[in-house]
């Protein structure tokens, strides 16, 4: 369930970038200060929360998703850098953060995230991976000539990688869960971006905002379910054990 949330929030975030960046200055620049707000607004109550709120997490997720696309989108056109220098700059951000939280707290485990301290590297490792993922999507989609239907059916494969290496042991918990978690972000925007692109460009030609209401609703029901889910399990004896 986490990871069908996880992939739909990286395409909603994907469509809805675009969707803003195709509006009329006025109305693009609003959208992008309401989408920052609100992620500051929940990124707050997440750091302030003593326990797993499900529409405060998930929440805080979608928006890093759209911001931190618009984020880093706006930072490589205004640079007038390439995919690829973002691509390795983005990898770079996210290495130095993982390094600095392993040396800080000797562990990189969500299972571990007690403090906060540990939470606010957790955040940071997030919102680096998001504009990891952004450079790299559009890095095989543009400068690699894949397309965004090559592209998702790349990174599709790749995500199963480390979950095969977790199964034959090759690769710890901790080392797997980040290494898909950072797939996820290309992975979910280049499917997006084939519904939504026109069929010149290779996609479906649904529309960026008809496929940002698709998966934002996607996202609520998903969330609803675990919500549900979860409520459940407490209910049933033995089942934390």
């Amino acid at each position: 369930m986490f990871w069908a949330i996880k992939i739909c929030t990286t395409g909603m975030g994907e469509a809805a970038s675009d969707f803003m960046g195709t509006r009329p200055v006025l109305l693009a620049a609003a959208l992008v200060a309401i989408s920052g707000t609100a992620l500051i607004w929940l990124l707050l109550l997440q750091l302030r929360a003593d326990r797993y709120l499900p529409w405060v997490y998930w929440g805080t997720v979608a928006m890093v998703s759209v911001f931190g696309t618009v984020a880093a989108d706006g930072l490589r056109v205004v640079l007038g850098l390439s995919y690829l220098t973002t691509t390795i700059a983005f990898a770079l951000t996210v290495a130095a953060i993982l390094t600095a939280w392993y040396r800080t707290e000797r562990t990189l485990s969500i299972h571990d995230i007690t403090t906060l301290r540990r939470e606010l590297f957790y955040w940071s490792t997030v919102i680096a991976t998001f504009a990891l993922g952004t450079a790299a999507g559009d890095l095989t989609a543009n400068s690699l000539g894949l397309g965004y239907l090559d592209s998702g059916l790349l990174f599709l494969a790749a995500i199963a990688a480390p979950y095969l290496l977790h199964r034959g042991a090759a690769l710890n918990a901790t080392t797997a869960f980040w290494a898909a978690y950072i797939v996820t972000r290309p992975l979910g925007a280049s499917f997006a971006d084939w519904g939504a692109v026109p069929v010149h460009d290779g996609g479906l030609h649904l529309g960026t905002g008809p496929v940002t209401l698709v998966l934002l609703a996607l996202i609520v029901a998903l969330v609803r379910q675990e919500r549900s889910t979860t409520a459940a399990l407490r209910t049933v004896p033995g089942a934390a054990l």
